[in-house]
C-alpha cells in the first residue's frame, strides 16, 4: 500500500512540476504528516525531491528527474481502454485502475500535453443511463467482472420470474445497454445472455475455461440484439400516415429497422402525401399505445379490434372537448 502512495507521489510531483503538502494530501487523500513522511522516505531511496520554502513554495523534484516506473500494468493498460467511460468503469471495480492509469499517462506525456485531460473534460461527457431511470450498479456487476478479466468459471443465480435458476456460466464479457448491464457467457454450447440486475448470487470459482478467441462480443450482441426485437414483433398492423405522422413515427417504433422496412413498404403518396403501410408491433394492445402518441396523423386500417379502440379513444376526447 506503501509502496503504491510513494510512486503515486513521485508520479505527481513529475507531471505537474510543483506541489505543497496539503495539494499533495489531498489529492492522495493523506495527512500532510504522512506527505512528509513519504517525502522524506524518497528521499532516502536517492530521488531528489527538494523542498522549496515560503508561501509560495512545494515539493518539486530537481534536474528534470523523471522515473521509469510508468509502465502500465495489464488491468491498468485494460482499464485504460474505458477510460472515457469512468461511470460504467467505475461500477466495474476499475475506478483505481483507471485513475492509476491516467496518472501514469499523463506523466509520460510532454509538458506542451498536459493539459489534455483538462481539455477534453471540459469539451466532452458521457452520461450512458437512461432518462428517469434508477442509476446505481448492481450488487454483483464487480464481482462478474473479476470473473471476465480472469477467465473464470462462476456459479450464477439468477432470478426467472418467480423463482430461482442456477447455472455453471463461463463469463465471455459485459454489455452496457441503455443503462442497463448484461453478462455474455456460455453455457454447456451454447452462448446466453443474462440481465445482471436480476442476478441473485455470484460464486466465482478456481476453474479457468478457455475462451473461445474466435467469438465476437460486439458482434454477437448486435446479433441477438436484432433477433431479440424482431421475436418480439410478433404481430403487424396496417396504418395510413400523414407526413407528419410518418416522420414522427420514427421516435416511437421499437428498433431503428423497423422505421426502415414500414418506409420500404410505403405506398406512394396520395394526393394530400398519405402513405399506407404495415408495421410490426409486439401486440395489438402495444400498438394501440404507441399510436396513440400521433393523434390525427395516423389512421388504423387493420386489424378491426384496433381500429375499434382508436375509435372509441377518439369518442371519448370528443366528448372531453365539446
Amino acid at each position: 500500500m506503501r509502496a503504491s502512495r510513494l510512486i503515486s507521489l513521485l508520479l505527481l510531483l513529475q507531471s505537474r512540476g510543483s506541489m505543497t503538502a496539503s495539494e499533495l494530501a489531498r489529492e492522495l487523500e493523506i495527512s500532510e504528516r504522512t506527505v512528509y513522511r513519504d517525502v522524506l522516505a524518497l528521499s532516502a531511496a536517492g530521488v531528489p525531491v527538494y523542498a522549496d520554502r515560503g508561501r509560495a513554495g512545494g515539493y518539486r523534484l530537481l534536474g528534470g528527474y523523471r522515473t521509469r516506473l510508468t509502465g502500465l500494468t495489464r488491468d491498468e493498460a485494460e482499464a485504460l481502454f474505458l477510460a472515457g467511460l469512468p461511470g460504467p468503469a467505475g461500477e466495474m471495480g476499475l475506478a483505481d485502475a483507471v485513475a492509476s492509469a491516467e496518472l501514469k499517462v499523463l506523466a509520460a506525456l510532454p509538458p506542451s500535453l498536459r493539459d489534455a485531460p483538462a481539455r477534453a473534460g471540459q469539451r466532452f461527457h458521457l452520461d450512458v443511463p437512461g432518462w428517469f431511470r434508477e442509476t446505481a450498479p448492481p450488487l454483483w456487476l464487480p464481482e462478474l467482472a473479476r470473473a471476465v478479466w480472469g477467465d473464470r468459471v462462476v456459479e450464477l443465480r439468477y432470478r426467472r420470474g418467480d423463482r430461482e435458476a442456477t447455472r455453471q456460466v463461463q463469463p465471455y464479457g459485459l454489455v452496457l445497454k441503455s443503462g442497463v448491464w448484461y453478462l455474455v457467457g456460455r453455457v454447456g454450447d451454447d452462448v446466453r445472455t443474462y440481465r445482471v440486475d436480476r442476478v441473485t448470487g455470484v460464486e466465482v470459482g478456481d476453474e479457468h475455461f478457455d475462451r473461445d478467441e474466435g467469438f465476437d462480443l460486439a458482434g454477437h450482441w448486435r446479433e441477438q440484439a436484432g433477433s431479440f426485437l424482431r421475436t418480439m414483433l410478433r404481430a403487424e398492423v396496417a396504418v395510413r400516415l400523414s407526413p407528419a405522422g410518418l416522420r414522427q413515427l420514427r421516435h416511437l417504433v421499437d428498433a431503428p429497422f423497423v422505421y426502415d422496412e414500414l418506409v420500404a413498404a410505403a405506398s406512394p403518396p396520395d394526393g394530400q402525401g398519405w402513405v399506407v403501410t404495415r408495421l410490426p408491433v409486439e401486440s395489438v394492445q402495444v400498438a394501440y399505445h404507441q399510436l396513440l402518441g400521433l393523434g390525427p396523423e395516423v389512421e388504423v386500417i387493420d386489424p378491426p379490434e384496433l381500429r375499434r379502440l382508436f375509435a372509441e379513444s377518439a369518442d371519448r376526447l370528443a366528448a372531453l372537448y365539446r
